[in-house]
């Protein structure tokens, strides 16, 4: 059985190309936050599915890599896929929505709490596309009081 590209899927596949960008995330015990910079390659897996694989600093020292799959579930009307990272052993697995303006697609996950590691958090990734060759994104997590807070955020500019 073959699916057909929707506009959903279409629409992910504007992240395909290579991209360099700038975060800013918390980087020590107190909250400071760090500045790191790095290169993200997206591409198709046919015509349904989207692969990035980032590399780049952590903020206060060392590199990592990153991997993210990004597809349409049809049948659930619902964004879908995960992201792991080199510096970390939990696999977060997405569950998203695009907003009114089609601009923003919010990826819903859990993991472990920044507040509290032997609990889990709810989080959000947020890519926002501000035209063919930029997009921002951030990442927040809720806290325990249940308000989001933001913990990074960073500049993704088109290089091909």
């Amino acid at each position: 059985m073959q699916a057909e590209a929707s506009p959903e899927h279409q629409w992910l596949m504007q992240l395909v190309g290579e991209w360099e960008y700038e975060h800013e995330a918390p980087c020590g015990p107190e909250g400071e936050m760090g500045k790191s910079t790095g290169r993200e390659v997206y591409r198709a897996l046919g015509d349904l599915w989207v692969v990035g694989e980032l590399t780049g600093e952590i903020p206060g020292g060392g590199s990592m890599t990153c991997i993210t799959t990004l597809g349409y579930d049809s049948a659930r009307g619902r964004f879908v896929g995960n992201w792991v990272g080199s510096p970390m052993t939990h696999m977060f697995v997405y569950d998203g929505e695009r907003d009114e303006s089609g601009n923003i697609l919010t990826l819903n996950c859990t993991g472990p709490s920044f507040e509290d590691v032997t609990k889990m958090a709810e989080y959000q990734d947020i890519i926002e596309m501000r035209g063919r060759d930029e997009r921002l994104f951030r990442s927040r997590y809720k806290d325990d009081a249940g308000s989001w807070q933001q913990f990074m955020e960073g500049v993704f500019r088109r290089v091909k």
